[in-house]
């Protein structure tokens, strides 16, 4: 599906881009509403909305995303209006993806005496425009709607923009006079700025107000809550037990507040989306998340990244997902599992038939973890779309098994191998797996693997007849200029064009080698090129 930030790229050209025209807004409106009415994995998940709902909704979302960008642009005029067009493009995606995950619009039940598609009120949000402290006067002002006879709000966002106590104790008795008919409440981002003791104020009167609702999804993210801000939220986390969705990312989650998160949820056995990115947490506060993992059987979509879990939380966390076996979204980027966590990994990857994307770079993997890693996904996961496993120290002692498994994965859409040590042997050894099927590929990324003339040859003829191609990442490597003229040469003549080349500002030309060398490696290429088939053989490749 089509995205609307591929559609507003800023042009290098010097020409106006801001504003722009009415075609080009009606242009933008048509398209969102195919997007939002053709079958994606959204609306399997959450349904598929009429056209007529879609062209309400891409009508709202356009004039709501001019408006950002316009009020942007008189702000901040840059001349050719080129920021305004990305902020109008990013404003425009977001919204678009919320009315996604939301899906078709809930039906008026019939004791109200209505039929039909439900009042459009349906999500409140605040979060458009600058980030700002809000006074008492001024959410009395924002939060009018919310107080209205028969409302029908159902979510509600208040993320970036600061509540103060005087404000918070505006939006008490508004949001627990509402609280019945909540099921999603954002509260990421709102009380940046303010004091610690005055954020804990703010924190305790939302928790207190909310107390009791039954919540689908909850996001307390951006918050640098630590033990004290988790506490803070203890009556309504307390209450939860209905909770499908929980965001606690960047939030200062040390061991101290991942235990408080795990005693004060009551029940995640309907947990489905489980995100904790870019804390604190450490393997003491791991082995705590870990026990909620454990009482997380419905879980589809976990993140732990950049985390800071060394080997021993670890090890905990991948044995707690062996109690999810409906997960179909690890994430657990940027920490530093090493072999034996990684090893523990494979153990639990092997079982996780339904998974489809696999998160798994700057883990500190090695070969050693590698290996068993690659060996397990091999033989399970059919339908894994998205392996990352970059930065890992990966040489070409591992590109074997990595291999194997790359050929077995013919649903594969993203592969991502960069910042290893592959060299022209383990790019040869990717390319010849990719080459045969995989016509759902659509980006491979081999930058930073000390990969040379042949291999970059070699994938670029793996990909340059794959039909939904968009993007071969070999920047960071050292090929030649005739190596690079080769690559263009194959990509050119293919499915593809050269478009599909990533950028090459990185690419150390004169590190090849020699011409002697060079030549060696020329005599080789057909043997290694040729022959790598048949050394795969024997490597089990479904």
């Amino acid at each position: 599906m089509e995205t609307v930030a591929q559609n507003f790229q800023p042009r290098a050209f010097s020409i106006k881009l801001w504003p722009p025209s009415s075609g080009t807004r009606l242009m933008l409106v048509e398209r969102m509403v195919k997007n939002l009415s053709s079958e994606s994995v959204f609306s399997r998940k959450y349904g598929l909305l009429s056209k007529e709902e879609a062209s309400l909704d891409a009508k709202e979302i356009e004039e709501a995303g001019f408006a950002a960008a316009n009020e942007h642009y008189e702000r901040e005029p840059d001349g050719d209006g080129s920021s305004a067009v990305q902020l109008y493009a990013k404003e425009t995606s977001k919204l678009m993806l919320e009315v996604l995950k939301r899906g078709p619009r809930p039906k008026v039940a019939e004791e109200n005496g209505e039929h039909g598609v439900a009042p459009r009120k349906i999500a409140f949000d605040i979060s458009g425009g600058r980030r700002a402290f809000i006074d008492a006067q001024e959410a009395e002002e924002l939060l009018k709607p919310l107080t209205e006879k028969e409302s029908l709000y159902t979510k509600i966002c208040f993320s970036n923009r600061s509540f103060g106590a005087d404000a918070a104790r505006v939006a008490e008795p508004i949001l627990a006079s509402i609280k019945g008919q909540l099921t999603e409440v954002d509260l990421s981002d709102f009380v940046a700025g303010r004091p610690e003791d005055e954020a804990l104020e703010v924190m305790r009167i939302f928790s207190s107000a909310l107390e009791g609702c039954v919540l689908k999804y909850l996001n307390l993210s951006d918050n640098a809550l630590g033990e004290k801000g988790v506490r803070a939220f203890g009556a309504l986390l307390k209450s939860q037990s209905s909770l499908e969705e929980l965001y606690l990312m960047n939030d200062g989650i040390s061991e101290e507040a991942a235990k408080a998160v795990s005693e004060l949820i009551p029940s995640t056995e309907k947990l489905k989306v489980l995100h904790f990115h870019n804390n604190m947490t450490g393997d003491e506060g791991a082995v705590e998340i870990a026990e909620v993992l454990e009482r997380s059987p419905a879980l589809e979509d976990f993140r732990c990244s950049s985390t800071r879990v060394d080997s021993e939380g670890g090890i905990a966390l991948a044995e707690a997902l062996n109690t999810c076996m409906h997960l179909r979204k690890l994430d657990l980027r940027d920490n530093m599992f090493g072999v034996y966590a990684g090893k523990a990994l494979s153990g639990t990857l092997e079982k996780l038939a339904g998974i489809t994307e696999v998160y798994l770079s700057y883990l500190n993997l090695e070969d050693e973890g590698t290996i068993p890693i690659c060996n397990s996904l091999q033989g399970s996961a059919p339908s894994l779309e998205v392996l990352e496993i970059a930065g890992n120290d990966i040489t070409v002692k591992a590109a074997r098994a990595l291999s194997a498994c790359v050929a077995a994965k013919q649903c594969l859409k993203k592969l991502n191998v960069s910042e290893n040590e592959l060299t022209d042997e383990g790019a040869v050894m990717v390319g010849e797996a990719l080459a045969e099927g995989h016509l759902s590929l659509k980006e491979l990324d081999m930058s930073t693997n000390s990969i040379r003339r042949v291999g970059a040859r070699c994938l670029a003829r793996a990909v340059c007849n794959k039909p939904n191609f968009c993007l071969l990442n070999i920047n960071g490597n050292a090929i030649s200029e005739e190596g690079i003229d080769e690559v263009k040469e194959v990509l050119k003549y293919g499915a593809n064009s050269v478009a599909v080349l990533g950028p090459l500002d990185e690419n150390d030309g004169e590190g090849e080698g020699d011409e002697e060398e060079e030549a060696e490696e020329e005599e080789s290429a057909a043997a290694d090129e040729g022959g790598l088939g048949a050394r795969l053989q024997h490597l089990n490749v479904e």
